[in-house]
């Protein structure tokens, strides 16, 4: 009885999520790679090609910020800059603008537009309607199903939950009446030589275990951006298993160089100087009349959650404070490394390599799932008919 309640969720769960599902694993399993495919992709765009007679520092944050800003319409304007200290690549200028409440996703955005410019000549090389860019498309249909976010975000992070009980529900209904013989065998392994009907079955059920914790990790990790609240709860949660660590904060705060006339060039000029291994630094653009002034260090260009965030003061033009990833608390650490554990960054190439692969695997589950349930419904029908037949003869 137990089991058939659950079959009884686990179909009609899976009837009602399974295309969104699979949109997501699908999807998924392309971004993983994302950060790769764009610079093999687009090489015109990130990387620079001729470095012979370029300064050993970059121009001016604010020179370049002019340059990149003179490229966009009036109306367009750049809130974020994503720099990389290596000497062949481009720094990337983002100016965008979206509708929160708008259906469908040419009108959510209202521009989004990246500018390409080489930071020791502050020339413009590329400049990208992001908003038509194929890994954005694929990003936005993954997060959003291309809906907009106040109607595709919705499905997308409820279905993410009920795929968390389809994964719980499928253990049960995977797991062997008896733990030997050919039963067994067939939980772990396929019999190729079975008919396609048992085969498709046993298909679901195996790939269904292999993919089961890589499943929730996704679907887990999935729902920490689909509801605020749950990220809060389970960071609160394992920031309990460690005692608060001393705050970073700066009791006297360390006056810039003023190498440059504006407070913007020499912030970044100290992080540039300060953190010479970095791969990559981002600033998010504040407006003018504020006095604060961010600026993300990443250790990894393709890891977001291994960072120092220095923390500006305008006024003063000093450094005041310098969080960093490792003084981060069991919980905050996990919430800076809830983006690199979705996307399967965590442990570089490897990592993503499997989590390409687990993708594609429960991109496989709804399909065969439906055909599952579409042989039954027709085993049903044949033996509905074939009695109706025997009555009336």
């Amino acid at each position: 009885m137990f089991k058939t309640v659950i079959l009884w969720l686990h179909k009609w769960l899976g009837i009602i999520t399974g295309f969104v599902v699979f949109i997501l694993s699908l999807t998924g399993s392309i971004y993983t790679f994302q950060d790769e495919l764009k610079l093999w992709a687009y090489p015109e765009k990130y990387f620079i090609s001729d470095t012979t007679n370029h300064s050993k520092t970059p121009l001016p944050l604010s020179t370049l910020l002019y340059s990149a800003q003179k490229s966009l319409k009036k109306n367009q304007k750049i809130t974020r800059v994503d720099l990389y200290p290596s000497k062949n690549r481009t720094w990337v200028f983002r100016a965008i603008k979206t509708d929160e409440k708008a259906f469908g996703h040419w009108n959510y955005y209202r521009y989004y537009k990246r500018v390409f410019i080489n930071p020791y000549t502050g020339q413009v090389q590329q400049v990208e309607n992001s908003k038509t860019e194929f890994f954005q498309l694929v990003l936005q249909l993954h997060l959003n199903l291309l809906l907009g976010k106040q109607y595709g975000h919705p499905i997308v992070a409820w279905s993410t939950a009920i795929f968390v009980l389809i994964l719980l529900s499928g253990i049960v209904l995977w797991w062997p009446k008896k733990w030997k013989g050919k039963n067994l065998k067939r939980s772990f392994w396929l019999d190729t030589k079975v008919k396609w009907k048992r085969l498709n079955h046993d298909l679901h059920n195996v790939i269904g275990f292999y993919s089961l914790f890589i499943g929730l990790i996704f679907a887990i990790t999935g729902l920490a951006f689909a509801f605020p609240d749950f990220k809060k709860t389970y960071i609160a949660t394992f920031n309990l298993l460690q005692s608060p660590t001393a705050s970073s904060t700066r009791s006297s705060p360390i006056p810039l160089p003023a190498v440059e006339k504006k407070f913007q060039d020499n912030a970044l000029r100290y992080a540039l100087t300060n953190y010479p291994d970095a791969e990559m630094m981002s600033i998010r653009l504040k407006k003018e009349t504020e006095t604060a002034m961010d600026i993300q260090v990443r250790h990894h260009e393709k890891r977001s959650g291994v960072f120092d965030w220095l923390y500006y003061n305008k006024e003063d033009s000093s450094l005041t404070a310098v969080k960093s990833s490792n003084e981060l608390q069991y919980g905050d650490k996990l919430g800076a490394l809830n983006y690199d554990i979705h996307t399967g960054g965590i442990g570089g190439l490897t990592t993503k390599i499997i989590a390409c692969l687990a993708s594609l695997f429960c991109a496989s589950l709804p399909i065969t799932g439906y055909i599952i349930w579409m042989n039954k419904s027709k085993k049903k029908k044949k033996k509905g008919y074939q009695h109706n037949v025997n009555k009336y003869c």
